[in-house]
């Protein structure tokens, strides 16, 4: 046994011991205590066990939020398995490309995602479950898993991996985030301490648990002994609703969600008189809405997969515009194409140093090591820090970028290479454009082959099934010919002038 054998299994033992009987997870229906939430993580671990999931190997889930996800996760924590959490959005191609990158023993699949595994071969694994009440071919129960408990758990050092985020690289290809239990514990101390959260705290967990804002904030919620409320999809009525019933201090948000929710409780009467927090990214209207409606405070930050979150926090009201200055585990500077730290004012790539940085990228060490160069990890984004400290977040580097709309990353380089497969298209740009209700909405601009015609619909027509219909182009603009440099590459940012 190691010197530093403490995981975030070791952290539900210590909720148990402390915390005992408070709620842990609350859902429809339902609420979980810390003492029984070990339980049902030591159950699930030993079940895993004797079906022959051991320490380092890889567990896929592809569901919706819920208590078997938070309890898989426990599991793996205590078993030394590594979590493969899946967009359950994405496409059937595009789901059985992240299953391959994480060559998984083990897939936990929720009832109502079956089909995206459509095309998948399933037979090298070792072990195949179900959650939800519908069975499969090859698939055992889920609930059949929960079995006696381990002996001893594993011996898991706090910088083995616990998770896997699948995230994307430069040509669009879906690449792995390889977090440890160090990452993540270390990432929710910077929220606990600027929030002030405490065992009282209440997360309501609207967002995907595979996402790292929700998986972050409902560990943020366990490291202070406090509830996750779990909702298994997002509905705003409903949502509004829970943070009444059941005394929500703390939520995240990704466009739309706020202005829905919003919405939702000027129709429902709900009052919240409990939320203190709300943390993400939204509108500058939205924000003062939330202001002058409610009590609650909205907190942004700057932060990514490879980070394990927020790396620099602020609330809104004290620098408007900014992303808040570094937390305390963070060391942030932004650095010129020299890795020179860029003068105040000055923008440059957004670097990092310090213990919420990833191990790197699954089976693939020429990226970690591009990423990692001169001993900081190069985020691709671009920022500046004005003479207070705080940073400003100016956009990503040409080659990294990126599309954000509605809390989803996504990539021009993914929707190019789809829609560039119809033979009517010679060439074609995707640019993100500004939206009212997403931040962001993805735009084509395509230039065709000579003598051919395509409508606007046939291009969503033809992307549709290869990739998550959330990338799909919501606009597109035709053209004769796209704009070139000199050396025949389109001309990106000519492009976003004309289009954007």
């Amino acid at each position: 046994m190691g010197l530093r054998n403490y995981s975030i299994y070791h952290l539900l033992q210590h909720n148990a011991r402390t915390a005992g009987d408070a709620p842990a997870v609350i859902t429809s229906g339902r609420t979980v205590s810390h003492r029984q939430f070990l339980d049902r993580v030591d159950q699930l671990a030993g079940g895993l066990a004797a079906r022959g999931i051991a320490k380092g190997d890889r567990v896929c889930i592809l569901a919706q939020n819920c208590l078997e996800y938070l309890d898989l996760y426990g599991a793996c924590a205590r078993t030394g398995a590594v979590a493969c959490p899946v967009n359950w959005r994405l496409s059937a191609s595009e789901v059985r490309g992240v299953i391959a990158l994480a060559d998984p023993q083990m897939l936990v699949v929720g009832a109502g995602h079956l089909a995206q595994l459509e095309g998948l071969d399933l037979s090298g694994l070792r072990l195949r479950a179900l959650i939800g009440e519908a069975s499969a071919d090859g698939f055992i129960p889920f609930a059949d898993l929960y079995h006696a408990s381990l002996d001893d758990p594993a011996d898991v050092q706090d910088d083995d991996p616990f998770v896997i985020v699948p995230t994307a690289a430069v040509a669009g290809l879906p690449r792995g985030a390889v977090l440890t239990h160090r990452n993540l514990m270390m990432s929710g101390y910077p929220l606990i301490t600027a929030l002030g959260l405490t065992a009282q705290d209440r997360h309501l967990a609207a967002l995907p648990l595979f996402h790292i804002t929700g998986l972050g904030l409902s560990l943020g919620m366990m490291l202070v002994g406090g509830a996750n409320i779990v909702m298994e999809a997002f509905d705003p009525a409903r949502a509004s609703q829970w943070i009444d019933e059941h005394q929500a201090t703390l939520m995240a948000d990704f466009p739309p969600v706020l202005t829905m929710l919003l919405d939702a409780r000027a129709k429902t009467g709900a009052q919240w008189p409990s939320l203190r927090h709300v943390v993400g990214l939204d509108a500058p209207d939205t924000i003062k809405r939330l202001y002058a409606e409610t009590g609650a405070k909205f907190w942004t930050g700057f932060g990514q997969s490879e980070t394990s979150g927020v790396v620099t926090l602020t609330r809104v009201d004290e620098k408007p515009g900014s992303a808040g200055r570094p937390v305390a585990l963070a060391r942030v500077r932004c650095v010129n194409e020299d890795d020179e730290t860029t003068p105040t004012g000055q923008p440059g790539e957004i670097t990092v140093q310090g213990p919420l940085v990833f191990a790197g990228y699954w089976r693939d060490p020429d990226a970690t090591d591009y990423a990692f160069r001169n001993g900081w990890h190069h985020t691709g984004d671009v920022g500046r820090f004005d003479a207070d400290g705080y940073l400003y977040y100016v956009g990503r580097k040409p080659e990294k970028e990126l599309i954000k709309s509605g809390g989803e990353n996504i990539y021009p380089a993914e929707v190019e290479r789809a829609i560039r497969e119809l033979p009517e298209v010679a060439a074609v740009c995707v640019i993100g454009v500004p939206h009212p209700k997403w931040g962001e909405a993805v735009k084509a601009v395509v230039e065709l082959e000579p003598g051919q015609t395509l409508a606007v619909e046939q291009v969503g027509v033809a992307v549709a099934g290869r990739i998550a219909a959330y990338k799909k182009p919501q606009f597109v603009d035709f053209v004769d010919r796209l704009p070139r440099q000199d050396n025949g590459e389109i001309d990106r940012e000519a492009v976003k002038a004309a289009h954007g």
